[in-house]
């Protein structure tokens, strides 16, 4: 007892306790990880990566050079991240037709496995902008009076108030939203397709995000309707207006000319 109690206070005792026990967590932490699960991720994201490059030189490559570098004909890829990839390629813009002012949205070619191979691509070529989550674009519970507000000051410029969409300059134009998934949404004001500006979360955090969307859902929902009759692209009153200058105005003018007849008439009896 005497011994072991010396030993305790042994000035290199403490240390020996301390490598014992990381030693003792470092067993532990390998025996029982999960290692097998982030080996078959890593193979996983490995495989994706190769089939999205075949994918790559087969579809994108003769325009975005072959190793995303880009061309006369296509920008550089390095650095636009997997979210730019499934927004493009998953509305349809991408591969182009042909040339143009802006690429129109049209039928998507490739399957959602392909566009998510295509991505993991070129997110391998540089850091990005990440394809968002199921859970990060949902707008259950988001404050639609604030994503409005946001709307109005930031996207109604180029969209219109109610997300119809309108004409830019050089034969340019902003979309009509209705429609458009709340995860294309979300990755056009992550990366700024074509002539919009981008909005990174450093600048419009996540849930204020969410909350335009909500907007957006709720003004080009089903249930909502114009007390007006047509839409008219959101424009504001526009039957009420038209209405009012051809039929209030126009009973204004017979009145006026019907007074100024029988004024005339009087002065000369």
């Amino acid at each position: 007892m005497k011994k072991l109690s010396a030993r305790r206070r042994h000035p290199l005792a403490a240390v020996v306790v301390l490598l014992l026990a990381l030693a003792a967590t470092g067993g532990l932490y390998a025996a029982f990880a999960p290692a097998g699960k982030a080996q078959a991720d890593e193979t996983a994201q490995s495989l994706a990566i190769e089939e999205g490059k075949k994918l790559y030189a087969v579809g994108c490559a003769s325009c975005h050079g072959t190793g995303g570098q880009g061309t006369t004909d296509g920008p550089s890829l390095v650095g636009v991240g997997s979210a730019a990839v499934d927004f493009q390629v998953g509305t349809g813009r991408m591969p182009a037709q042909q040339p143009g002012a802006q690429v129109p949205k049209k039928k998507v070619i490739y399957s959602q496995a392909e566009i998510d191979q295509l991505a993991a691509y070129v997110a391998s070529l540089g850091a990005g902008p990440i394809t968002p989550t199921d859970k990060q674009v949902d707008p259950a519970g988001a404050d639609v009076a604030n994503g409005g507000e946001l709307f109005r000051t930031n996207c109604a410029q180029c969209h219109n108030f109610t997300g119809k969409g309108g004409a830019l300059t050089e034969g340019k134009y902003a979309p009509d939203l209705e429609g458009v998934s709340p995860k294309h949404i979300y990755e056009a004001m992550q990366t700024g397709p074509q002539s919009m500006p981008s909005f990174p979360d450093t600048t419009m955090p996540e849930q204020e995000k969410k909350d335009i969307i909500a907007y957006i859902e709720t003004v080009n929902g089903d249930k909502t309707e114009s007390p007006g009759g047509l839409a008219l692209g959101g424009l504001g009153p526009v039957s009420e207006g038209l209405f009012a200058w051809i039929f209030g105005l126009g009973a204004l003018v017979a009145v006026a000319v019907w007074v100024a007849a029988h004024t005339a008439k009087a002065k000369k009896s």
